[in-house]
């Protein structure tokens, strides 16, 4: 099951937009609107000093200086006053009338919103007296030049409008970033590559754990498969160029040497073989390069692979059989595609003959590794160079004094053995080669 990182990425962005949109429309923006109803600390400051005075207007000159006090600050302030005790009677001369006994029942403190009534009223304050409040306080009605100003439509655009569009911005701008910017730099890329532009650097996003950066893996994949190619076709007309024009410069030398018939078609049939097995060589290489078969597989015993390969190669090269000992037994099987694996290990076997000195062997030896079959094919030759052990298996890759051939073989071999799901490489022995060749175990397979 394919997993989908970007998609839990995107949603939990998304989720959280959401939220903290939320939180800024009914948290931030209701406590925004609130501030606004609050009267400020000076302005409470203002009213307090007010209740001050009518405890001490109160206090020194009785009921009568409290009516004094309370006149005075009707024509001061143009609104309502009145000190009441604490049985919510008038502290001064004047009973409070009916209409103004009911201005008691709405009295908001100073740390409460103000605002205006239903009736368009404005509201009515308590303050206590500061000194002894259970013996009194102030009660006034609040000056309109001091009522808040509350919600304005300015403050409601910032709050409801300009805020989230910020947020919004702030959103769409980390999407650009983690989706928008990166789909660009795969854009340019894939220009880049319809220009066959192969050598541009690798994409940085082939590090991120998501879609995008599978796609990002999927493009240097394909890059690196389109610069394969490229070489292999520059390489294989190189190549070709040169080793056709070898054989053919030597049939042009023949044709004109006036050798007798026999010699002639000998050195016809000799060099029209050679030519025939560097293009077999080569159309099979190219085959597996660019099309990656998808070969069958099925159980196969290897020391039934190793004995008619010996027979043929003993038959060829005249070597005894007994110069090709195998430590195999009929428990190594593996899982492999017949033909391909025996024309892998008869490369194998060819190369190791042709670099054997007289009256060396070449051996077949393998073991267990968890689920693979680890087998080694040595010889006694010279070896090669150690920083040479993995260009042997490049096309047309021939070693100082390696003789004959066209360096395909190797690499042929290799290709076959990677298309089945093994691995092929070399290691120098004590003397000689050692090629080894890991392939999947078929031992399971045959036990069901």
């Amino acid at each position: 099951m394919r997993r989908h990182p970007l998609l839990w990425k995107l949603a939990i962005l998304q989720v959280g937009f959401c939220l903290l949109l939320t939180w800024l429309i009914w948290t931030w923006g209701l406590s925004v609107e609130r501030s606004t109803y609050f009267l400020t600390p000076a302005d409470q400051g203002y009213l307090a000093r007010y209740a001050q005075q009518a405890e001490d207007a109160w206090r020194s000159g009785g009921a009568a200086g409290a009516e004094a006090y309370r006149r005075q600050l009707e024509q001061a302030e143009d609104t309502w006053v009145a000190l009441i005790g604490p049985r919510l009677e008038s502290l001064g001369t004047a009973p409070l009338s009916a209409e103004e006994a009911s201005h008691l029942t709405f009295m908001r403190k100073l740390d409460w919103p103000m605002s205006r009534r239903l009736q368009d009223e404005l509201p009515y304050v308590s303050i206590a007296f500061p000194q002894r409040p259970q013996d009194g306080r102030l009660v006034i009605q609040l000056p309109e030049r001091l009522l808040p100003s509350g919600l304005t439509p300015w403050t409601h655009v910032i709050t409801h409008g300009v805020a989230p569009a910020l947020l919004a911005l702030l959103m769409g701008l980390a999407l650009y970033r983690h989706l928008v910017a990166p789909l660009n730099r795969l854009r340019d890329r894939a220009d880049a590559l319809r220009a066959d532009d192969l050598e541009s650097p690798g994409l940085p996003l082939q590090e991120r754990r998501d879609e995008l950066g599978e796609l990002a893996q999927a493009f240097e994949h394909m890059a690196g498969r389109l610069r394969q190619s490229l070489e292999q076709q520059r390489l294989l007309l190189r190549t070709l160029s040169h080793e056709l024009r070898t054989p053919l410069a030597r049939l042009r030398i023949a044709h004109d040497s006036g050798l007798p018939p026999a010699q002639l078609r000998e050195r016809l049939d000799r060099e029209v073989d050679d030519m025939q097995k560097l293009l077999e060589d080569t159309l099979d290489l190219a085959w597996m390069d660019t099309e990656q078969p998808q070969l069958a597989t099925e159980p196969v015993l290897v020391l039934s692979v190793w004995e008619a390969l010996c027979q043929d190669s003993c038959f060829e090269s005249g070597w005894e059989y007994a110069r090709l000992p195998c430590s195999l037994g009929t428990d190594c099987v593996v899982l492999a595609h017949l033909d391909s694996l025996a024309q892998a290990l008869e490369n194998l076997l060819r190369n190791a003959i042709r670099h054997s000195p007289d009256g060396g062997r070449v051996r077949l030896d393998g073991w267990r590794e968890d689920g693979y079959w680890h087998l080694r094919l040595s010889d006694q030759g010279p070896g090669v160079p150690h920083d040479q052990l993995e260009g042997i298996f490049q096309p047309y890759q021939r070693l100082a004094g390696s003789g004959a051939g066209f360096g395909l073989g190797l690499a042929i071999a290799r290709r076959a053995v990677e298309l089945q799901g093994g691995k092929l490489w070399a290691s120098n022995g004590h003397p000689g080669l050692c090629l080894h060749l890991l392939l999947p175990s078929a031992g399971k397979c045959l036990e069901s």
